[in-house]
């Protein structure tokens, strides 16, 4: 009786040990997910600014372009000398 007594006991335990275990790798994965949730909304918003920025960047550089080179158009396709006199078109 007594040896019947302590496998169900130990039977128990174990059991029971295994059922912590388990509830701490689900308490392990859900407090990953939740770090990996935070890192690419963070990340997502990083990418939202700099591709932002990057896009003023390019409307920038392209209005400048787009100042350069008109009078050179200009005094290429229409002889106008809109540029003054030694003065480069590289500027």
């Amino acid at each position: 009786m007594k040896s019947k007594l302590a496998t169900i006991l130990s039977v128990a335990v174990l059991g029971s040990a295994a059922l912590m275990f388990a509830q701490d790798a689900a308490t392990d994965v859900k407090d990953a997910a939740k770090d990996t949730g935070h890192a690419t909304k963070v990340a997502a918003k990083k990418t939202a600014n700099a591709t932002e920025e990057a896009a003023d960047k390019t409307g920038d550089a392209t209005k400048t372009a787009a100042k350069r080179t008109h009078g050179v158009f200009v005094e290429v396709v229409f002889g106008i000398g809109l540029s003054g006199a030694g003065e480069s078109h590289g500027k």
